[in-house]
């Protein structure tokens, strides 16, 4: 009896386990400090945190355990922190009504910019590097070569653009190219010249391959130009990542070309600040929350997290998660988030769905692009060579002609020509050119078109299977998420139903008449 209670005790902390390990926890961590707009982690001391809340600026030693007030401001947002690379002590954040600076890791600030109207005052960026300061506000770019003491505005389009985020590159020569996103696109800067280039323009006419101009419903310059957020990357080599309203971008060629990353688990395409790690790992936040890139696909992190509008990200030396939200800070602890796996068997969600090589063979029967198709045309070709070339010729003659004189000058018919009955001939024959067998010559458009139609088929299969892990992907979290959280559970169920439209329009309807059978 002792033995069967063991067992069963043991059962369940098992099963306890393996549902804590499926779920990724957060806790919040600011301790009252609502509205969080920006955090910072110092690199070598996680357990020194500065963010910007409602308030102020405030700063944690304890790892969140508590906190105090640094420096008030009131009815004033932090847009951003940011921690000088060349000395861990010196913090800048970069607020709605200037630039401020500590030489203490946050301990007393002071104010180092404002500018000469709201617009300018705005600052949203900031980069501090090879001793100059560059400056990103809603009314331009602005210079600092003397750490702080005077500024100078930048000419040109990014001179009165409004400035999202600003990153830095080492080249081959050492110094640093430096690239700005902003609402008229994105710009680098040469160490060599100073001169400013735009690489990015995202407006619909000028728009990358894939992108079109479909979000009708953002106002003003957001509209026009989609560009949220610009992140640098450098795992194996720099990597530029940017975030607009249509998805996410990467180049990894300093600029000059730019690929969509895919979108499958996003359930917006509407994407917001972006977290790239040394280590190469890529997070974004949306409306819908919290996701990473995993294998050519986002996961959610989020769906234990319900904390308003995500708004900052930051990630510590030991590779904790902190995400300033509207409802606090809040901090997922690595262990929790990097095994993370949906708890639900697949193998469970399969048994009610068809089967993937149906829906396969149902896209392909759907389009007419089955490989039989090809191999009939050869058949037909080859069955040319054998049937003859049938000619027809008919030719047509008049008789003789016929003069009939009767001798009188007054009767009828007298000193008629008349015309002898009509011949025809015709002939039929029939030709055959052997040589077609050996070599048919529309073998070479059947050839052309075999390999169109074998490119359409596999783009096909890649679209149709994409598609139909991905349904398989949103039905197990719907699975995990809390009955009360109607919102997330709406946008997810909303996604279902796009995936399964999609999958119809390959199948021509065959995955909906399958799933309900």
């Amino acid at each position: 009896m002792r033995k069967v209670l063991l067992v069963c005790l043991l059962l369940s902390l098992w099963q306890a386990t393996a549902v804590l390990a499926a779920e990724v926890s957060w806790e919040e961590i600011a301790r009252g400090n609502m509205e969080v707009s920006a955090v910072l982690v110092q690199v070598d001391n996680p357990r020194v945190i500065v963010i910007g809340a409602k308030g102020g600026i405030f700063k944690s030693e304890d790892a969140g355990g508590s906190w105090r007030l640094a420096m008030p401001l009131r009815g004033q947002r932090v847009n951003n922190l940011y921690s000088d690379p060349g000395n861990k002590n010196f913090l800048y954040a970069a607020c709605a009504n200037g630039l401020y600076y500590s030489a203490n890791s946050g301990a007393d600030w002071r104010r180092l910019y404002k500018g000469r109207n709201d617009a300018q005052s705005d600052c949203l960026a900031f980069l501090a590097c090879a001793d100059n300061l560059f400056l990103g506000t809603g009314e331009g770019l602005f210079i600092s070569q003397d750490q702080g003491r005077t500024w100078l505005k930048e000419s040109g389009k990014i001179g009165d653009s409004k400035i999202f985020a600003l990153v830095s590159i080492r080249d081959v020569t050492g110094g640093y190219e430096i690239y700005a996103a902003s609402v008229e696109g994105v710009f680098r800067m040469l160490p060599s010249d100073k001169t400013w280039e735009r690489v990015f323009v995202p407006s619909a006419q000028e728009a990358p391959p894939g992108v079109c101009d479909d979000d009708q419903d953002k106002g003003g310059d957001e509209r026009a130009t989609n560009i949220r957020y610009l992140a640098l990357g450098t795992f194996s080599a720099p990597c530029l990542y940017l975030s607009t309203s249509r998805g996410v971008y990467a180049s990894i060629d300093k600029g000059k070309s730019w690929d969509a990353l895919v979108d499958y688990g996003l359930l917006s395409r509407d994407a917001g600040y972006i977290l790239a790690t040394p280590s190469g790992e890529l997070y974004v936040t949306t409306s819908s929350g919290i996701f990473k890139y995993t294998g050519q696909r986002w996961q959610e992190l989020s769906f234990a997290l319900s904390a308003g509008e995500y708004r900052a990200l930051a990630i510590d030396k030991d590779g904790n998660l902190y995400a300033a939200c509207d409802k606090g800070l809040f901090r997922c602890l690595r262990r929790d988030f990097a095994a993370y796996q949906p708890q639900e068997a697949i193998s469970q969600h399969l048994a009610k769905e068809p089967d993937v090589q149906e829906v396969q063979k149902a896209a392909i029967k759907y389009a007419e692009v089955c490989p039989e198709k090809i191999k009939i045309w050869r058949r037909q070709a080859m069955a040319c060579a054998l049937l003859p070339t049938l000619s027809a010729t008919v030719n047509r003659d008049a008789g003789d002609l016929w003069h009939w004189e009767s001798g009188s000058s007054t009767k009828a018919g007298d000193d008629v020509l008349i015309k002898g009955r009509d011949s025809m001939g015709w002939d039929v024959r029939l030709s055959w050119d052997l040589s077609q067998i050996i070599w048919n010559p529309d073998q070479t458009s059947i050839d052309v078109r075999s390999k169109l139609m074998v490119d359409l088929r596999n783009d096909i299969l890649d679209e149709v299977n994409k598609i139909y892990f991905e349904r398989l992907r949103i039905k197990m979290e719907l699975e995990e998420l809390r009955i009360e959280d109607k919102r997330k559970r709406m946008e997810k169920e909303l996604r279902l139903k796009e995936l399964t439209a999609s999958l119809d329009a390959y199948t021509g309807g065959y995955f909906s008449r399958k799933i309900k059978t």
